[in-house]
């Protein structure tokens, strides 16, 4: 078989730049494809060439196969790399980039389409001794034969789409009767899903953990494993956190793994990287779930404890070349343990969210496999994953804790994002313990409550924040200052955290929110940040936006947006600019008669916003000219309220 040298990954966002990445290493051109919509996304500006595919819809773009194929054409490549997702499991393309003399990074159509029927996988690993569940999977069996079945099989058991993939059309069914309702749901789920509505049935093992198995086959006769990862923390069936090696298991259970997943690999004749999935019960039995014939989205922890790369020996696989090392000389080193980033909000049914990423900054000390970078935009035709971060330590509580520091340095804004829960599940108890299944967040359901730092709080750090910062006129901090002066060493900020409208009275010791007063302190290093305010105390990341004068606070992964409302130049002067609304709200009161002198610090005008009244106060001694609105009316931010004249005017 000829040596690669043009790849076309046929994919877009964290796996196209990664897959990008590696042939860059090994000198391959590499061509990117892109949808409308992805023109200007990372893995299109990073390639060697990118080829238009279609429309924003995957369906006219990155599931198109004609298209994939034209753009190999064009491009010159002769091998294309699928990914994960999209095209990766769907045989007919492998043999289509066959029958155009292109070379497919993948197993052979026939390995695909085996284990993509869940059914005809499962028979195959049983006449393989391959473990399977208790169950039942004739083919082409109608509703009653699988009710009758399913009282043979116990409950409580899994109906499982044949064709399924992600966790779609599989339903858990606790006793007979549920059971014809979930089986009208897992069969309307499949078919909408796979246009395919058969099920098979399996005894459901409700504390089991998830464990798979990284294997790999050449062409030459050889099959190794890269040893296991424990993907047991799931939401909706969907792996969220996933670590290598499966922490817990005794030598010979990783022994025993290993061997079977090879010998379910050696079954199919299989070819390249895939892996096999089972099902780790709480007294040490293993079974055969499934094996995903592709690599997966948590290959990179596998990577970190082996040193290898897996992309490279999909690369070299492809290409006719044997396996670059053998059973014996693979070691496991350290531990590894990855998170997924997705834009979507957990604590709303973990819907996915998109918009502009406004704000982004990766930590550092982990390796981060991303599909976006600030200005970048998160679009609902895709998948919501953002990125990945996986952490390597000498054991797995060094891992754990590396990531937990990562979560802390991330800034992201923009979309609704996980950052945050995924930190509070790294932290909690019974994840740190290992006490792993994938019913962990059912069992722990305060991990899905949304965090609650204290407004009051946020708004001390956001009034510190900008009172500390630098005034040469050269730091963008500057047009943040929203200092009001009271008084000798007095300043009023009136702040917007979030949905919350708040004015902090800032001494230089002390900070008043409503009826709460308390010292503060405040240490910053570089955009990082440690505030003191009485017993409470606030660590993060604050980076603030010049343009539409807004600071995000970023706090254990969960960023807040505080609004200031600064001075402009022309107040500090003392011109009319004084009495500019500071927010969009309602006039109140005017405190004064037009043309009444007024001393500094006397208030002059108050308006409500969000059920908050906010008075503005004179800077200066001064007259009123003229009121320029009354009580009643409704402002937006900006709108200047006074004509103002000082004493020195």
């Amino acid at each position: 078989m000829p040596a690669i040298d043009t790849l076309l990954i046929a994919n877009r966002g964290e796996i196209a730049r990664r897959i990008i990445r590696t042939g860059r290493a090994l000198g391959l051109t590499t061509v990117a494809v892109y949808s409308d919509i992805d023109a200007d996304a990372p893995h299109v500006r990073e390639a060697d060439q990118a080829v238009r595919l279609g429309p924003a819809s995957a369906r006219d773009s990155y599931l198109n196969i004609e298209a994939v194929l034209a753009a190999a054409r064009q491009s010159g490549a002769d091998a294309i790399h699928p990914g994960y997702g999209f095209l990766s499991e769907n045989a007919a393309f492998a043999e289509a980039c066959a029958e155009a003399g292109l070379i497919f990074v993948g197993p052979s159509p026939d390995s695909i389409r085996l284990m993509g029927d869940k059914a005809a996988a499962r028979q195959r690993m049983a006449e393989s001794g391959v473990p399977v569940l208790p169950g039942f999977d004739r083919e082409g069996a109608g509703d009653a034969t699988l009710k009758a079945e399913a009282d043979r099989v116990g409950f409580p058991l899994l109906i499982k789409a044949v064709a399924g993939g992600g966790g779609k059309g599989m339903r858990a069914v606790q006793s007979a009767d549920g059971f014809d309702e979930a089986l009208a749901a897992a069969r309307r789920e499949a078919r909408n899903a796979f246009d395919d509505d058969r099920v098979l049935l399996e005894r459901y093992l409700p504390t089991a953990r998830h464990v798979e198995v990284q294997v790999f086959a050449d062409g030459h006769g050889n099959a190794v494993h890269l040893f296991e990862r424990d993907c047991s923390v799931q939401r909706r069936h969907q792996k969220i956190i996933e670590e290598a090696p499966a922490p817990g298991l005794s030598e010979q259970q990783r022994h025993d793994l290993g061997q079977a997943a090879v010998r379910a690999a050696r079954a199919i004749d299989y070819r390249g990287a895939g892996t096999v999935e089972f099902l780790f019960s709480p007294e040490g039995e293993f079974f055969f779930m499934e094996m995903n014939t592709r690599l997966q989205v948590e290959h990179p922890v596998t990577e970190l404890i082996t040193g290898e790369d897996l992309v490279a020996w999909q690369l070299a696989v492809a290409g006719g070349r044997p396996l670059p090392k053998t059973q014996d000389d693979l070691r496991i080193q350290g531990t590894a343990m990855e998170v997924r980033l997705y834009a979507e909000n957990p604590y709303q049914q973990f819907l996915p969210s998109s918009g502009p990423v406004t704000q982004l900054r990766w930590p550092d000390g982990v390796r981060v496999d991303a599909g976006v970078e600030q200005g970048d935009s998160v679009s609902d035709y895709y998948d919501p994953m953002l990125a990945k971060l996986i952490a390597h330590g000498d054991d797995r509580d060094q891992a754990r804790r590396r990531l937990v520091r990562a979560l802390d340095q991330l800034a992201l804004a923009g979309p609704h994002h996980n950052a945050a829960f995924l930190r509070r599940v790294l932290c909690d108890p019974a994840f740190a313990d290992a006490e792993l299944d994938t019913r962990l967040l059912e069992r722990h359901p305060h991990l899905l409550e949304a965090p609650a730092t204290d407004p009051a709080l946020l708004a001390v750090a956001g009034a510190a924040l900008v009172a500390t910062a630098p005034a040469d006129g050269t730091d963008p901090w500057t047009a943040l200052n929203a200092w009001r002066p009271l008084g000798r060493r007095r300043t009023l900020v009136p702040l917007r955290v979030d949905e919350h409208a708040l004015t902090v009275v800032l001494d230089d010791d002390r900070a008043s929110v409503a009826d709460r007063s308390a010292p503060w302190t405040l240490h910053r290093h570089d955009d990082r940040f440690d505030l003191h305010w009485g017993e409470h105390r606030l660590s993060g990341l604050a980076l603030f936006s010049f343009d539409d004068r807004r600071l995000t606070v970023f706090v254990h992964g969960q960023n807040y947006q505080i609004e200031t409302h600064p001075a402009r130049e022309s107040e500090r002067a003392g011109g009319p600019g004084d009495f500019c609304a500071p927010m969009s709200g309602t006039i109140v009161t005017c405190h004064v008669a037009e043309g009444d002198p007024v001393d500094a610090g006397a208030a002059v005008i108050t308006l409500e916003a969000m059920k908050m009244e906010h008075t503005l106060r004179a800077s200066a001694p001064g007259t009123v000219r003229a009121f320029l609105v009354k009580a009643g009316d409704s402002v937006s931010e900006g709108t200047l309220l006074v004509d103002f004249e000082t004493e020195e005017e």
